[in-house]
């Protein structure tokens, strides 16, 4: 089998369906396996894979085990000469994976491999391709200069090697993964993925960030940012240093007070009140339960056009290719005021996230 695609879910079930509904046509020409590790969901996550996808190899733990235990849980069932680990948040493309494997074919000492990450408005998310995170680079992030802890030297759109990659989208084989001992488990939620991608470049090997293919991450949903955001990330820091660094005293000290300021001042994050005009479908066909459900008059065409004003545009992937959804989202970044939803492909229900940042928003029909 060439390749085994690890999604670890935890409660966001509707993501879960379209993740799946984008990989199961991702790798229609490839001879590959989808494995749902379940994190103990108190949602119908699990009845959902069962009833839609029951070719999907589902594990239900009785507990949530975190990020690492989870995907190493799913790895150990692997079959897949690569390895494919995705959050369920994730939107691949049609031709993500067989691009990724012809990019990985010829490389020497080949470690991981990203891919283009965009929120659910189009825009690029930095942490697609990051530099270790020296001391140095982590104190300026703390106090909000991300510059250095980014790889800037790769523009978004340039392909090259990298060193830290993010754990929404790992791709590798899986001897490789195996071989460096897989993600530590140590590490219950961040700094898991840091740490897998040093230990790669430790044991001798590459790691590449991979433009030519972008995929949609709506990020909040998988792991909301709350106000614990910085004292779980900033504590998997002070895990990643301990085991790989000598201990710093200076970096321990600065850390537990910019954690303690951070966690008093960060508010969570407030859902913002949407203006929306018009919601546009892009599609061919008529759906009136669709009609029913949003708070607007709602206009059907089969192509994208200009709207001058706040518009919310619902794209139909039982028209548009995930690719064409992926592109005109990502083309239309820079259209800050319209917003976007997807339906997927035999589904009663839309879906998206305006930002990076807070949840996403479901509506059943």
């Amino acid at each position: 089998m060439k390749l085994s695609v690890i999604i670890l879910n935890y409660n966001v079930r509707y993501f879960l369906e379209l993740c799946l509904r984008s990989v199961e046509s991702a790798i229609a020409n490839i001879e590959a396996e989808v494995i749902v590790v379940d994190n103990n969901s108190k949602d119908d996550s699990c009845d959902m894979v069962k009833r839609i996808f029951p070719k999907v190899k589902l594990i239900e733990n009785k507990e949530n085990l975190g990020f690492s235990k989870g995907n190493n849980i799913g790895v150990l069932e692997a079959k897949g000469e690569y390895l494919c680990v995705l959050n369920p948040d994730i939107v691949v493309a049609e031709d993500t994976f067989s691009k990724i494997l012809e990019f990985s074919k010829n490389k020497e000492k080949l470690g991981a491999i990203g891919c283009k990450l965009i929120d659910g408005a189009g825009r690029f998310l930095p942490e697609s391709k990051r530099n270790i995170p020296f001391v140095s680079a982590a104190l300026k992030k703390l106090l909000g200069d991300s510059k250095h802890y980014y790889a800037n030297h790769l523009k978004e759109n340039e392909s090259g090697k990298v060193d830290v990659l993010v754990g929404a989208f790992m791709f590798m084989r899986r001897e490789l993964y195996n071989k460096v001992g897989g993600f530590d488990e140590d590490y219950f939620m961040y700094g898991e993925d840091i740490d897998l991608s040093y230990k790669i470049l430790k044991a001798g090997y590459q790691n590449y960030y991979f433009s030519a293919s972008s995929i949609i991450h709506f990020k909040g949903e998988s792991t909301l940012r709350d106000k614990n955001y910085a004292r779980r990330f900033y504590g998997a820091m002070q895990i990643f240093y301990k085991k790989h660094f000598k201990k710093n005293i200076l970096f321990d000290m600065l850390v537990w007070f910019g954690i303690r300021a951070v966690y008093l001042l960060r508010k969570a994050p407030v859902k913002k009140t949407k203006n929306v005009f018009q919601y546009v479908l892009i599609s061919n066909r008529n759906i009136d339960n669709l009609k029913l459900v949003l708070p607007k008059n709602l206009i059907i065409q089969d192509k994208l056009a200009d709207f001058e004003d706040k518009t919310e545009v619902v794209l139909d992937a039982e028209t548009l290719t995930y690719k064409e959804i992926i592109n005109i989202i990502e083309s239309k970044s820079h259209v800050k005021k319209w917003t976007y939803k997807i339906l997927p492909n035999n589904c009663n229900f839309i879906l998206g996230s305006d930002d990076a940042i807070s949840r996403g928003e479901v509506i059943k029909f």
